[in-house]
């Protein structure tokens, strides 16, 4: 497992020279000779996108983009199974995120990733994800393909997330859900479901009865006690390829 965190800047050793700090999980681990180190760093600095005369230059000599590149190398460079994406493009320019993006779609290919992405656009989460979790003060009350949740998301948190989606087309329009209240403090939740104070379904049972999370559908699972009987509104988008 490996990890890639949501400051590109913040996350290197601004004393480092950056390929210093791709191969010092190749050194920790003691993997096969220097040489042989020093050949998967500049290979996989390539690999991001990256050209090799660039590991001897120091962090502030890059844009954002380039050392978030420089964060997926270093992720990247121990082969791992499992990466953990910490809003990996949370800090970037727009158009930089789509390049960084697609990079990282190209590197799952390429090397048979699997990635948890945590982030709070679901812009980029229906652009990514195969399957989509949502948490609400530490707990899941939502977990579908990203397709099913999009088209018919089934709690009412998961529906005023998705009200609150930019809608790049002028002629889709749909009704933001504005949530009232605060949310509830992890150390001190309510009773009941957590959401239940700012739920415009809630009913006397939300109070009182912690939901599970249950299979509903095929793959869809929901933590609300009435998921089957609720009509939510849905987030016009583009199907996935």
């Amino acid at each position: 497992m490996q990890i890639i965190f949501q400051d590109p800047y913040g996350s290197l050793d601004p004393r480092l020279p950056i390929g210093e700090s791709v191969i010092e999980g190749l050194n920790i681990h003691e993997v096969g000779t220097h040489k042989e180190r020093v050949d998967i760093m500049m290979e996989t600095l390539k690999k991001v996108g990256l050209e090799t005369y660039h590991a001897h230059r120091f962090p502030h000599e890059f844009s954002g983009g380039q050392r978030q590149r420089i964060g997926i190398a270093r992720a990247l460079a121990l082969e791992p199974r499992l990466v953990v994406c910490d809003e990996p493009v949370s800090a970037l320019d727009v158009s930089v995120q789509a390049q960084i993006l697609n990079l990282m779609q190209d590197l799952q290919a390429e090397f048979n990733l699997t990635y948890i992405f945590i982030s709070h656009d679901l812009s980029v989460v229906e652009y990514i994800a195969n399957r989509v979790a949502v948490m609400y003060v530490g707990k899941l009350v939502e977990v579908a393909p990203t397709d099913d949740l999009f088209e018919m998301p089934r709690h009412p948190y998961t529906e005023a997330l998705l009200s609150a989606v930019p809608k790049p087309d002028p002629r889709l329009r749909s009704k933001r859900i504005v949530l009232e209240g605060d949310v509830a403090d992890p150390a001190n939740p309510p009773s009941g479901c957590y959401f239940h104070p700012r739920c415009r379904y809630v009913q006397d049972r939300c109070k009182q009865e912690t939901p599970a999370l249950r299979e509903i559908t095929p793959a869809h699972a929901v933590a609300c006690h009435f998921a089957e009987e609720l009509r939510l509104q849905s987030v016009a988008h583009t199907p996935r390829r």
